[in-house]
């Protein structure tokens, strides 16, 4: 059986590794089928050129993994019309953040034969080998389909319990070289960058944030090194971006993969997504010691009766203590404050404001976006429960149409209000970025001419 797994193109000069097709490619060449993949985030291939290699060159599945963006749900669109007039089209699987929420809707505005729902490396196995053999898709566990006009959403099915029986992500059939130009904070201009995971999902459940599978299941640290270090001989590896929901999911299991990094003597640089409440000196200072270089926080606000309704499970205190605990240590925090959710107001905005001045430390532009409620997470059921979203096509066709532009407005002002609140504040906040980044090239040129700086490599941005 001959496989074709889509990398879509999301507008990005270099984007980062598709893991999630990538594990799917993994998963299916050990089942033996034939996989290969389509590149267009590489090449930026117009949809149309799609359409001419499913007509020149036959595939019997067709796959697509797709998250929950505006940006995204309008390219999965373009790329399903693509799929579906090619003359030799494929029998068509979707999956993914995007679909697994609302897939009958999905099935619908794509045409897509069948969608896996959360995680795919077993449902993916067992779709494909009922569908070869003609069998009844209904009694497949994770996955939705059409049947004639309608959709069916069959019983979810488990997760994977131990995630070291999972396939490596199939790295010999994508172009690594290409992926591993990406740039991330802190990585030099000769380091090479890959994305990999640490473990599956989050043991929190903020009330923007949809989660396909309950949970956390960490790897081993063994597994997760053993893979370190065979994209370091085979691909000259050396900075690993984490793309973990949450890889500080205790200070324990911190602790323990760091003192593993050392003990195998990796010589890395890393980051990771990390949690407030484990930021504490002794794990950020052995973080650091492993190699990390930034940490990215959900912070979300800076008020304790909004952080409350997001259930967030942190206090500003908790936050002000843990980022200045990673800067002590001489790690990069990522900040991150959305603005619009229950219990916003100005004055809750501009406590956010104040503390990215106070605590940024420039080496990446931090902005405030408006809260989305993305399907299948609780903010989402609220919204549509209070009259503020009808349903997943109200979604996606009439509110989410950009990240930085309000979906639904959650709190007593009015949108124009809200946009003006946002304007001043991201004024203020990109004022404050490049004016601490011209202070820093002042700074560099001033030790260039009065210490005779010999390492300065000239003005040069890229």
């Amino acid at each position: 059986m001959k496989i074709l797994l889509i990398a879509y193109d999301n507008g990005s000069y270099i984007q980062h590794f598709p893991l999630g097709i990538a594990y799917i490619a993994g998963a299916l060449k050990k089942e033996g089928y034939d996989v290969t993949i389509y590149n267009q985030d590489k090449f930026h291939y117009p949809e149309e050129h799609l359409t001419a290699y499913l007509d020149k060159n036959h595939f019997d599945v067709v796959g697509l993994g797709i998250i929950a963006g505006y940006y995204e749900y309008r390219k999965i669109l373009k790329i399903s019309d693509a799929i579906n007039h090619s003359k030799q089209r494929p029998f068509y699987v979707i999956g993914g953040h995007g679909p697994s929420p609302e897939p009958e809707y999905f099935l619908k505005k794509t045409k897509a034969d069948a969608a896996v729902l959360g995680e795919g490396e077993e449902t993916i196995k067992e779709l494909l080998k009922t569908w070869a053999r003609k069998g009844s898709f209904h009694k497949i566990k994770g996955i939705a389909f059409r049947e004639g006009d309608k959709g069916i959403i069959n019983d979810k099915r488990e997760v994977i319990k131990d995630v070291d029986s999972i396939p490596w992500p199939a790295y010999d059939l994508f172009p690594i070289d290409y992926y591993k130009l990406i740039r991330v904070q802190h990585a030099s201009k000769t380091d090479y960058v890959m994305d990999i995971l640490s473990g599956r999902g989050c043991p929190f459940n903020c009330t923007f944030c949809y989660r396909i599978d309950k949970g956390f299941r960490p790897r081993k640290n063994e597994h997760i090194i053993e893979e370190i270090k065979f994209l370091k001989n085979n691909y000259n590896i050396n900075y690993f971006s984490f793309a973990d929901e949450l890889l500080m999911s205790s200070e324990a299991r911190t602790i323990s993969l760091c003192e593993d990094f050392i003990k195998a003597q990796l010589n890395i640089k890393w980051r990771c997504s990390g949690r407030l409440n484990y930021a504490r000196s002794a794990v950020l200072k052995t973080m650091k010691k492993a190699g990390c270089v930034f940490i990215n926080y959900g912070i979300e606000a800076m008020d304790n009766e909004v952080l409350k309704k997001m259930n967030k499970h942190l206090t500003t205190d908790m936050i002000i203590t843990g980022v200045e605990a990673t800067l002590k240590a001489g790690i990069s925090p990522g900040l991150n404050i959305i603005f619009g959710n229950l219990g916003d107001n100005k004055k809750t905005l501009n406590k956010g404001v104040k503390f990215l001045l106070k605590y940024s430390d420039a080496i990446e532009l931090r902005t405030i976006r408006p809260v989305t409620p993305y399907p299948g997470c609780p903010l989402y059921y609220y919204a549509i429960e209070k009259g503020l979203l009808v349903d997943v096509e109200d979604f996606y066709e009439n509110k989410h149409i950009n990240s930085d532009l309000i979906a639904v407005n959650f709190t007593d002002l009015n949108d124009e209000e809200v946009y003006q609140a946002l304007l001043e504040a991201n004024t203020k906040l990109i004022k404050d970025y490049y004016k601490k980044k011209s202070d820093q090239m002042i700074d560099r040129t001033k030790k260039l001419y009065l210490n005779k700086d010999s390492s300065f490599r000239g003005f040069r941005q890229t």
